[in-house]
């Protein structure tokens, strides 16, 4: 039987909005690809970001680009010399390893060299708000053991922060900043979210400046996001942060992302399991790297007024592994 791929944009709308430092939305749009040989069909979804230079057109462009290497046979690891990383090789990887796992038979995990993948505690995100807004969410989420905090608004964040921890006095707090902060006010950044007992901090300050924080003796742990991408990333981010945030759209798939969570891992780092706000499709190929990581934030498809069939089940605080009916 010869390859198909079809190529599919879909938009969810979020419930609400969903806000960080960089603007709100208020749908995710994605991008599917399917692949299909004889009765078996895979699929992957990927999320293009702007912040990285990408558009729903370029990566449906990127998409179609590589449909002759697709139909003609090419497999995940030859992919990676044929694209490079981003949210369009992400989808098609996906889409390669639920096709690979449902020619034979078994589950992604089982080909990822993986005994089993337990179910996780997930973080639950608090978009970026006022202060009461943002207690009101809190309050409302204060039974989810890990509370996300959007932050990255300047001189508002300390209350922010603090008007978090009251609406969830008992919750691990870890904030993104998304290179929201600069240098001359880090500190009282810190400081206040040292005050409210947050345990991680993610890119405080843009990327492009972060070469500040290889000297800087940080009373929170900080974690890489828009600074890491992939291994060649890995030796900078060693040197600054103490955890990288790896989101499969960044790696360019499943494939790439496993490598980087060893070699992370052998640098001494620890991981967080990143996601953009997509649908269980894209946070499904995520659930692999959950062995590897400290923290885990695949709360995408909770943030979406309606989700995918099938889609992942979240209850209590846990993300379960995928159904096969959904991938792998």
């Amino acid at each position: 039987m010869s390859r198909t791929l079809a190529v599919a944009v879909e938009s969810f709308p979020i419930a609400g909005t969903f806000t960080i430092a960089r603007g709100s939305r208020t749908e995710a749009v994605v991008v599917t690809a399917t692949i299909e040989d004889g009765p078996a069909r895979g699929r992957g979804e990927c999320v293009p970001y702007a912040r990285y230079g990408e558009s729903v057109d370029s990566v449906v462009a990127q998409i179609e680009a590589a449909r002759a290497f697709v139909e003609e046979g090419g497999d995940r690891h030859a992919l990676l010399a044929h694209m490079p990383a981003g949210a369009a090789r992400n989808a098609i990887d996906c889409a390669l390893w639920d096709l690979e796992s449902k020619i034979a038979g078994v589950p992604a995990h089982v080909l990822a060299g993986l005994d089993r993948i337990a179910p996780a505690t997930t973080c639950f995100t608090i978009s970026l708000g006022a202060p009461e807004a943002m207690r009101e969410a809190a309050v409302k989420a204060a039974d989810r053991p890990i509370l996300k905090v959007k932050l990255g608004g300047g001189a508002d964040d300390p209350a922010r922060i603090a008007a978090v921890r009251q609406g969830a006095p008992e919750a691990l707090l870890v904030v993104d900043a998304n290179e929201g902060w600069r240098e001359d006010d880090l500190a009282r950044q810190l400081a206040a979210c040292h005050h409210e007992g947050v345990a991680l901090i993610e890119q405080p300050l843009p990327a492009a400046d972060d070469a500040a924080l290889t000297a800087f003796d940080s009373p929170i742990p900080l974690c890489a996001d828009e600074s890491a991408h992939g291994i060649d990333h890995l030796a900078a981010v060693a040197e600054r942060y103490d955890a990288i945030n790896i989101k499969l759209d960044k790696t360019g798939g499943l494939t790439a992302a496993l490598e980087l969570a060893r070699a992370a891992r052998a640098a001494g780092l620890d991981i967080m399991v990143g996601c953009m706000v997509g649908t269980s499709l894209a946070m499904a190929p995520a659930t692999l790297l959950t062995p590897f990581a400290r923290y885990v934030d695949l709360d995408g498809p909770l943030l979406l007024a309606r989700d995918r069939e099938h889609g992942l089940r979240y209850e209590g605080g846990l993300v379960f592994p995928p159904s096969p009916a959904l991938w792998g």
